[in-house]
């Protein structure tokens, strides 16, 4: 393996953590509203990601989301949409890390005060059959963005406390929803199955795409951030696997995000 000259990967080296970053998510909105001739870039106080775009697809179906003109992003469109009172920002489709956590970034620049992120993932341990949700209390670092913002460590851990406002909050709740930890990967189709036995011996409950990563950027910036894993499949290898439930999950998923956000903002004082 080639390494640089200190003896580590290049994705461990030069991190240095306490330096700010030399471009920052404020100076890039600031130039895209300018090119964009946008007036302000606030968003609402709630924002949730939706990797899979399915949440976001259902609600423009149904007339329910209006495009943002406000947000400045040069690579997405966020959309406003309200559930149980509460206004919501999403954007769908922002898959991956590194896709997850530069989109986060600019909702936090933009005004952004509570993230939610909502992906589809994969079963680890059979508990149950899918769909279900899970609440992810931390995420194993296989991926190469959650580097970049905190050292080196097995795990990105969710905030304790916005992991326990939501204790009992969906004990009504029609869909199954656990608390755990899962696999973060940037390769989904190199889930080996090697690697998958050893994320078993771990006790990780299923493989997503992004919250390492998410969580990783929360502990740096100190911004709220929660994800659930949506567990739909079990990577294919069974026949009629991806079904989330009605419209594609969307509708569970709203209700989940919800309840949610319904909780957080009571701590967060929104």
């Amino acid at each position: 393996m080639a390494v640089n000259d200190g003896g580590v990967p290049p994705i461990l080296a030069q991190k240095h953590y306490t330096q700010p970053s030399a471009f920052t998510p404020e100076n890039l909105l600031r130039e895209a509203c300018r090119q964009k001739r946008i007036a302000s870039s606030s968003i609402p106080d709630i924002c949730v990601l939706d990797p899979d775009g399915d949440i976001l697809r259902s609600l423009l179906a149904r007339g329910e989301a209006r495009l943002e003109s406000g947000w400045a992003c040069y690579h997405t469109q966020l959309y406003s949409f309200s559930r149980g009172g509460i206004d919501f920002g999403i954007v769908g489709c922002a898959v991956g890390a590194s896709f997850a956590v530069l989109v986060a970034e600019e909702m936090f620049a933009s005004g952004c005060k509570l993230l939610i992120s909502v992906t589809s993932s994969g079963q680890i341990l059979p508990i149950r059959q899918p769909p279900y949700f899970i609440i992810i209390d931390r995420a194993l670092r296989d991926e190469g963005t959650s580097y970049h913002y905190v050292a080196a460590s097995d795990y990105s851990h969710a905030d304790a406390g916005l992991i326990s406002t939501l204790d009992g909050a969906f004990e009504e709740f029609p869909v199954p929803v656990l608390k755990g930890a899962t696999w973060t990967t940037d390769a989904p189709f190199r889930e080996t199955q090697p690697a998958i036995d050893a994320m078993v011996e771990r006790n990780l409950m299923a493989v997503e795409m992004e919250a390492a990563a998410l969580y990783a950027f929360a502990r740096a910036r100190q911004e709220p951030v929660l994800c659930f894993a949506h567990v739909t499949n079990q990577m294919g290898r069974v026949n009629g696997d991806f079904e989330k439930g009605e419209a594609d999950g969307s509708h569970d998923a709203l209700q989940l995000i919800a309840i949610a956000a319904d909780r957080l903002r009571s701590r967060l004082l929104l």
